[in-house]
């Protein structure tokens, strides 16, 4: 029987995230800890549980098909390989920083400055599309300390929060790029074996859809159900049902998440009453 072999972060955020999702879509595997290796009960997928950092090459060389990494480590290591479906979890930028105590008045304060970094590459494109002549250091692992001990004089580093920045003294100044997790895969699949990440792939677009969307009931007035579906189309038109109270209706449909707040006072301005929110599990359009 084919299997499809995914890399996924053995610890760490983005290992968890990536869990949640194989398991949001319904797959179950067998207690996974202190293992590397791992097979799902009732899916064809093999997990390998590898370092960030090796997960692009082991995809590249087809010792797996597919990876879960961070679109920065992708667009670092330039490997062979191709983006399939952005995931949406694991949002960070990769960002310049500087001494707090510095005078930063712009890109050209790196002129001839050492940058240190964990990504090399990128910060070298970026560099030299800004026109920007630099040291680029390449460092692993506390990126941060580098300026404070003389080794660099700003750094280029992956940033959530911005607080590990202030801690060491840092001022972010220059974002370089967004990066979130992607889904990765090699160029030679076999059919049997694309038909099966095809597979993975729908259960893993109804789950991003429930989660850019929720389901929304709510009463109005019947003269104003023209206007609240126009507010509310829904996946193709909203559901309306009659109440038992004369001359009023309930309209139920989807609205995407991010929406939501935008309309809430325009529905009330309609009319609207008892407006319910409720998640939606799984979405498949």
């Amino acid at each position: 029987m084919n299997t499809l072999k995914i890399a996924l972060q053995k610890s760490g955020r983005l290992s968890e995230k990536s869990l949640g999702i194989l398991s949001e879509c319904g797959i179950k595997l067998p207690d996974f800890k202190s293992k590397l290796k791992n097979t799902a009960t009732n899916f064809p997928l093999e997990i390998l549980f590898l370092r960030d950092d090796d997960i692009p090459k082991y995809v590249e060389n087809g010792i797996v098909d597919i990876g879960i990494i961070g679109e920065n480590e992708v667009l670092e290591q330039k490997r062979k390989v191709s983006v399939i479906r952005r995931l949406g979890f694991a949002n960070c930028r990769l960002s310049l920083a500087v001494p707090k105590e510095a005078q930063y008045t712009g890109i050209q304060f790196f002129s001839q400055k050492k940058i240190a970094t964990s990504y090399p590459n990128i910060v070298s494109d970026f560099l030299k599309k800004k026109q920007i002549e630099a040291q680029v250091v390449e460092i692993s692992g506390s990126v941060e300390i580098a300026p404070s001990i003389g080794l660099a004089d700003a750094v280029a580093d992956l940033v959530s929060s911005g607080s590990t920045l202030l801690h060491n003294g840092l001022t972010e100044v220059e974002e370089i790029l967004q990066s979130e997790a992607v889904m990765i895969s090699n160029n030679t699949l076999q059919p049997e074996v694309a038909e099966i990440l095809d597979a993975l792939l729908f259960r893993i677009q109804a789950v991003l859809n429930s989660r850019e969307n929720k389901y929304i009931l709510l009463n109005a007035p019947n003269s104003a159900i023209k206007s609240i579906t126009e507010l509310l189309p829904g996946m193709k038109s909203p559901t309306i049902l009659p109440l038992a109270d004369s001359g009023w209706s309930s309209i139920h449909s989807v609205v995407k998440e991010n929406e939501f707040w935008q309309i809430i006072d325009q529905l009330k301005k309609l009319g609207a009453e008892g407006i319910l929110v409720i998640p939606i599990e799984k979405m498949v359009f």
